[in-house]
């Protein structure tokens, strides 16, 4: 039913280009400014950052979206273009009206996000010189995730189509995000076009429904960015019948297995990450418990730390899980690291440390535990604490 596209990228769905251009904005001579453009409108969905420091471009773009619909979306990275008041709508606003300009659209038809040094005015001169000269191709897709990187060592991208008897259709999305990322949405940037035609009140609640198993399951670091956001734009190119709430099943697994590839990305990437930790808790008395126990131990600096160090100190779990606010009956509690049970009904199960600390120097680490209360079930991912982390902010703007 779903068939990963070798080499996919945002513009592997019909009609959808991309282009980019180094616009000098970094201090790097690096692609920082990118355009994502459907030869048709698109319905549209949006999911933005829960801080409540907003950048310019969030503001703009939630009321761009009001409307359910949009056709372009403009990305700069190297300047967030946060905290800057008016000065900073102006910029978001101009930005749009540019794009606009270049592919003879509406400004309200444009999305605009941006990421990097928050505080910084945008370099508009730059910026306006630049965007003339993005050139839109199909095959601009993987240019454009390079484009959107920040402290990103590699860039994130995917897309599948997905064939059923009534309904053929692909998604492709990219991410960028590697520091500032922790529940709840938005955590990052992602961008995720599809040419299958979706009803807008199906097309937001399945985008929200994605990233609550996804993106509101990733944490790096404890923290949220003023410009985090994720858009989804469906053009209807595939010519489809209409998805909607009674049909939309394949089309909403396909997206959470798209959201999730992305999440488990960017966890592994994250900023001076070794080791991609993925949780798992079982046997929550509610679904609600198992989201916030797995968010809690996968967001622990005590556990990231003993992961980088390979230490498989499993009492730090439990006493991440018993602050969680989940419902814990220690007397019931099984615990498993990397597959090999550490706690038995509340009570410590012998194991071989040595043996252990060799199979948690590996890239992956797997968690998990039964809560046996019941049948709420969730999964998270993160990373590991490394000296490399410190190092990355400790000179982010020097």
């Amino acid at each position: 039913m779903f068939k990963p596209l070798y080499s996919g990228s945002i513009t592997s769905p019909q009609g959808f280009l991309a282009g980019t251009v180094s616009a000098q904005i970094k201090k790097r001579n690096e692609l920082d400014l990118a355009i994502l453009y459907s030869k048709v409108s698109c319905t549209a969905a949006g999911v933005f950052t829960t801080n409540q420091i907003k950048s310019a471009p969030v503001i703009l773009s939630q009321k761009n979206l009001l409307k359910g619909q949009a056709q372009a979306i403009i990305v700069n990275s190297g300047c967030a273009n946060a905290c800057l008041g008016e000065q900073g709508i102006a910029d978001a606003r101009e930005m749009a009206k540019l794009v606009a300009t270049k592919l003879d659209l509406s400004p309200e038809d444009v999305l605009v996000a941006s990421t990097g040094v928050i505080g910084v005015p945008l370099p508009m001169d730059k910026i306006r010189a630049g965007i003339p000269k993005i050139r839109l191709t199909k095959e601009g897709g993987h240019d454009f995730a390079k484009a959107i990187m920040s402290t990103d060592t590699k860039p994130k991208e995917i897309a599948t189509q997905v064939d059923m008897r009534e309904n053929k259709f692909t998604i492709g999305a990219v991410a960028k995000g590697a520091g500032m990322i922790h529940p709840d949405l938005a955590t990052m940037l992602c961008f995720i076009t599809t040419d299958a035609l979706v009803n807008v009140q199906f097309l937001q609640a399945a985008l929200k429904k994605a990233v609550d198993v996804s993106f509101n399951m990733l944490s790096v670091d404890g923290e949220t960015s003023p410009n985090d956001c994720v858009f989804l734009l469906a053009n209807g190119l595939a010519g489809n019948e209409m998805i909607d709430f009674s049909n939309g099943e394949a089309f909403q697994e396909a997206l959470d297995e798209v959201c999730i590839y992305l999440a488990k990305s960017i966890a592994q990437d994250g900023e001076g990450a070794t080791k991609l930790i993925q949780v798992t808790v079982e046997g929550a008395k509610y679904e609600t418990d198992a989201h916030q126990a797995a968010r809690t131990i996968v967001s622990s600096p005590l556990v990231k730390a003993a992961m980088y160090g390979s230490d498989p100190n499993w009492g730090r779990i439990v006493t991440a899980l018993g602050r969680s606010g989940a419902e814990v009956a220690e007397e019931k509690l099984d615990v498993y690291l990397s597959d090999v049970q550490v706690m038995k009904q509340g009570h410590p199960v012998h194991f071989g440390k040595e043996k252990m600390r060799i199979s948690l120097q590996g890239n992956n680490v797997f968690i998990k535990l039964n809560l046996n209360l019941g049948e709420g079930k969730a999964t998270a991912w993160g990373c590991d604490l490394s000296p490399e982390y410190v190092k990355i902010n400790s000179e982010y703007t020097t």
